[in-house]
């Protein structure tokens, strides 16, 4: 999946987790109650399940992942709200 600059997705979870694999370019995740942290190529960040948590692009680079996951009773994701922009905006 690609994610052009400022891109991300909405707070989710996942019922049995979720790694992320990244290919290219600049990226954040967050957990929730952590802080912004940045992603780069060959990075390898694991969710555990249930953990909210939200990913995408840099503020001024695309980045690339690779996101694997399973489904739990034909479900692989709970989406709730959107990520602010003051929230986005916390790992400058």
């Amino acid at each position: 999946m690609t994610f052009e600059p400022g891109a991300r997705t909405a707070w989710h979870t996942h019922p049995l987790g979720q790694v992320l694999v990244v290919v290219s370019g600049l990226g954040r995740v967050q957990r929730a109650g952590g802080p912004v942290e940045e992603i780069r190529p060959g990075d390898v960040v694991w969710f555990e399940p249930g953990e909210k948590h939200w990913h995408g692009a840099g503020p001024n680079t695309a980045m690339t992942h690779i996101a694997i996951q399973e489904s739990l009773d034909g479900k692989a994701v709970d989406w709730m709200e959107q990520v602010s922009d003051a929230e986005y905006g916390a790992g400058k």
